[in-house]
């Protein structure tokens, strides 16, 4: 017997299923056929409800919004999937895990933003909400133009700063110092005639050709210069 035979038949074979064993495999693989089966009828079934009430809502002119109770996350999947077959918006707040829900809002009447907002906070959207935050937002704007017209005061600074150090250097020596401190509006002003180049194109090509001519001619010079020993 070669050496492999030998290890294989020194290894302990696996363990047979019994009878037993494979009906207790059957009956859980069928338990679970039997749960999916039943779970996915459920959503069938959430879903055709969901269909009804949306329906219903879209054929009801006095109604722009639609709230569902918290649901979990597969429920309100098939709530977005509806909703968007039926050219709705579909917008989930609260609380994932706790109060979640999902609201629609017809095609014609969207929410605003001060009303989502309103909505993501937590709090319940009404007219009287609306009405105050339309009031806040007109203080705001108010206040915006007012602080754009206003002009900016005069700075008047806290000190006299030539006072402060005279009686360190002397009064001769702060307004000195005061005087080389100030701005220059002077420094730097060059009339706009100075900056313009007068010449015409001719004679600023023919000044830059003069130039290479005179560089070209200092570097021959200075290749055919006999060298200067050093010492």
């Amino acid at each position: 017997m070669d050496l492999l035979g030998s290890i294989l038949n020194s290894m302990e074979k696996p363990p047979s299923i019994t009878d037993k064993q494979k009906s207790m495999m059957k009956r859980q693989r069928d338990e679970m056929l039997v749960k999916q089966k039943a779970e996915k009828e459920k959503l069938r079934k959430f879903r055709e409800q969901t269909e009804k009430k949306v329906n219903a809502f879209l054929q009801n002119d006095t109604e722009t919004r639609l709230k569902f109770p918290p649901m979990d996350q597969v429920y309100r999947g098939i709530i977005h999937d509806v909703a968007e077959v039926a050219g709705m918006t579909a917008q989930s707040f609260g609380i994932e895990g706790v109060d979640r829900y999902i609201m629609l809002f017809k095609k014609e009447h969207p929410p605003s933003d001060d009303e989502l907002t309103t909505l993501r906070n937590g709090q319940e959207w009404n007219e009287e909400t609306a009405k105050e935050l339309a009031e806040k937002r007109k203080q705001e704007l108010k206040e915006e133009k007012e602080d754009a017209l206003r002009k900016p005061e005069k700075f008047v600074p806290n000190s006299n700063y030539k006072e402060k150090y005279q009686h360190l250097i002397g009064l001769d020596a702060a307004l000195e110092a005061a005087r080389k401190t100030e701005t220059n509006k002077q420094y730097g002003f060059v009339p706009s005639e100075n900056k313009k180049d007068h010449r015409s194109i001719e004679q600023t090509l023919a000044d830059i050709q003069s130039k290479k001519r005179m560089k070209l001619s200092q570097q021959c010079s200075s290749e055919n210069s006999p060298a200067v020993p050093k010492l």
